[in-house]
């Protein structure tokens, strides 16, 4: 039986680790063809070996115009085509925190790569998309751009709201050329970083978890598995969503005992 994604061309960037290499190897399960794009070539490789069948690494820094130009040109060249754009590459660094302690720099170095970073990959890529008569973009925000948070992360919170905006915009502007984009929106992963953060300090992770209707946070194919599903043709129309994925994070404001 053909796979869900079958002989669709995607690029996935962040595909070093995490959710980005999760969700190469599931896309490359359900018959795509994958370039697997990371700034570490290594990690990327890495995911393109687990992903097996026609998956190949990029090395691309996605602030980087020429970076990001040539993945997608060697994407097209490869594939014959992209079908689907993953922009997942971003960051979250320790010195991105309350308004009053974040640096300029640090402010910069996080809109570079979250921000810039989708606004290239929709620059370079959606024209490939357009050539193809179609397909679909999935640009990662997060719950934050929704919600507040006093533990705060002022670069990154404001660059997932900036792909959100963006994402609603390009979705109208490009909805009659058959092109869909769409913000994945994740609530809290069980990532190593993560678990790495709430091992030192158990109890900020007890603070957390009463906000959470589950009581857990989420694996990482739980958030893929929607990825696939808006890369697929099954999601044919929706288009501008924010789609949350938190297992219900957004919705609560008293949550069970």
């Amino acid at each position: 039986m053909a796979g869900r994604l079958e002989g669709k061309a995607c690029v996935i960037t962040g595909a070093g680790g995490g959710m980005g290499r999760e969700a190469a190897v599931l896309f490359a399960a359900e018959g795509a063809r994958v370039c697997a794009a990371d700034v570490n070539l290594e990690a990327a490789e890495e995911t393109a070996g687990l992903a097996g069948g026609e998956a190949f690494a990029v090395r691309a820094n996605v602030a980087e115009e020429g970076d990001v130009e040539e993945m997608m040109r060697a994407t097209a060249e490869r594939f014959g085509g992209i079908d689907v754009l993953y922009n997942n590459a971003g960051i979250s660094p320790d010195d991105d925190a309350s308004v009053l302690d974040t640096s300029v720099e640090a402010w910069d170095r996080v809109q570079e790569v979250n921000t810039r970073g989708v606004f290239l990959c929709c620059k370079h890529g959606i024209p490939h998309l357009l050539v193809r008569g179609g397909g679909s973009v999935i640009n990662v925000a997060s719950f934050v751009a929704i919600v507040g948070a006093a533990t705060s992360q002022i670069s990154y919170t404001a660059s997932k709201g900036a792909v959100l905006s963006m994402s609603r915009e390009l979705a109208v502007q490009f909805a009659r050329q058959g092109v869909r984009v769409n913000a994945l929106c994740p609530g809290p992963v069980e990532t190593p970083l993560l678990l790495n953060i709430f091992g030192d300090d158990p109890a900020a992770l007890e603070r957390r978890r009463v906000h959470w209707p589950t009581g857990r946070l989420a694996r990482p194919r739980e958030i893929v598995n929607a990825a696939l599903f808006l890369a697929s043709d099954e999601s044919s129309y929706v288009n501008g969503a924010t789609f949350l994925v938190d297992g219900g994070l957004t919705a609560a404001y008293v949550t069970p005992e």
